[in-house]
């Protein structure tokens, strides 16, 4: 886990890592450093568990393109191995406050949209402008996923309707409070309570945020990441920040755990993919993103890995159950104060953290 950023990414015992398909595993960690600049050979970096294996193969079958396809824990992992060397990969998915840290330090191509009718087509103009956040003129990226961060409660548990943050600091539930161990989801939760942005640089607001955590923390279980899931389904807690595709499967697994997005506001990530500067393959990184936009394969993606999909055309192949699910699809304009991360920069990077350390020190 990075010292900044939380992984956010598993697949709940869906599956294990012997799952992957040959095509995915046949070259670990080898990158394009060694590949020919051809378009028979692609090298793709995502987050791990991060897409549905046969679409890897399936791809492959249909382009002839072989996949090196090599996986990350976090985006603060990934970052400076493209920085020390942007053609070891074509194609990342990336979040987006790296994908602004990645476009400024010169690090990613612009896309040719006419080589990705579907990325045209079938993603919603409501993650281009949401994406706007970090890329401004969607020139670098497609998004691929997308979330919120909330709370899941216990609804077996709990006699009242939770509608905000406030309830994280109710003394009524001492020990059962489970939060992100992260700096930046801890920050956006007190933050966001406090009325503020959860990308402020106003030390007065992060110190005011400190002081509030700190004094939650009497009240805290665990500060965990994925633990929140499985601590959530098992009953050993009645409250927990989550992210909305790990909500999903809880409530499927529980079906008295309710998720709910903060009245105050939350983060909305997007991860996006992404070409590199450098890339040796651009033609075949163009085909690769564009097959992930296609419906089907969108629709086959969404349901391996939980996530929630831009993909309108993919939404549409959907049940009305799956697409009327409020925790996977919310109807964002309800919600106000709704942020993606920014990228604050090394210097707030460390402030964020050492107000982190106090924090757990206390």
């Amino acid at each position: 886990m990075s010292v900044f950023f939380t992984l956010r990414r598993s697949l709940f015992g869906k599956c294990i890592a012997a799952g992957l398909s040959f095509t995915a595993l046949a070259l670990p960690l080898a990158g394009c450093s060694s590949a020919k600049s051809d378009n028979d050979v692609l090298c793709v970096y995502n987050w791990g568990e991060y897409i549905d294996p046969d679409v890897i193969d399936e791809f492959t079958e249909e382009t002839g393109i072989k996949v090196i396809y090599d996986e990350f824990e976090t985006n603060e992992i990934m970052y400076p191995k493209i920085a020390a060397d942007p053609s070891q990969y074509d194609v990342i998915c990336p979040s987006d406050y790296m994908i602004s840290k990645m476009i400024t330090a010169g690090l990613l191509s612009e896309l040719d949209y006419d080589l990705l009718p579907n990325a045209k087509a079938n993603i919603g103009e409501e993650y281009y402008e949401q994406s706007k956040a970090f890329d401004p003129t969607n020139a670098y990226s497609v998004p691929y996923c997308w979330g919120t961060v909330g709370i899941l409660y216990d609804s077996s548990r709990v006699d009242e309707e939770i509608t905000s943050w406030d309830v994280l600091w109710d003394e009524k539930y001492n020990d059962e409070i489970l939060m992100q161990d992260s700096v930046r989801d801890l920050f956006a939760v007190a933050l966001k309570k406090l009325g503020y942005s959860l990308n402020t640089k106003d030390v007065s607001e992060l110190e005011e945020a400190r002081d509030l955590l700190i004094e939650q923390k009497p009240l805290v279980q665990a500060y965990v990441v994925d633990e929140v899931r499985d601590k959530m389904i098992a009953g050993e807690s009645i409250i927990g920040v989550i992210f909305s595709g790990e909500a999903e499967y809880t409530a499927e697994e529980n079906p008295d755990l309710v998720y709910v997005i903060p009245e105050e506001g939350t983060n909305v990530w997007i991860d996006s993919w992404v070409i590199t500067s450098e890339s040796k393959h651009k033609e075949a990184a163009h085909k690769w993103i564009d097959y992930m936009c296609r419906a089907d394969v969108a629709l086959k993606n969404f349901e391996y890995i939980y996530y929630s999909t831009p993909n309108k055309a993919a939404v549409e192949l959907m049940d009305e159950e799956t697409r009327g699910n409020e925790t996977l699809f919310p109807d964002l304009s309800q919600y106000e104060n709704m942020e993606a991360y920014n990228d604050l920069g090394a210097e707030y990077d460390r402030i964020y953290f050492d107000l982190w350390k106090e924090i757990k020190s206390a």
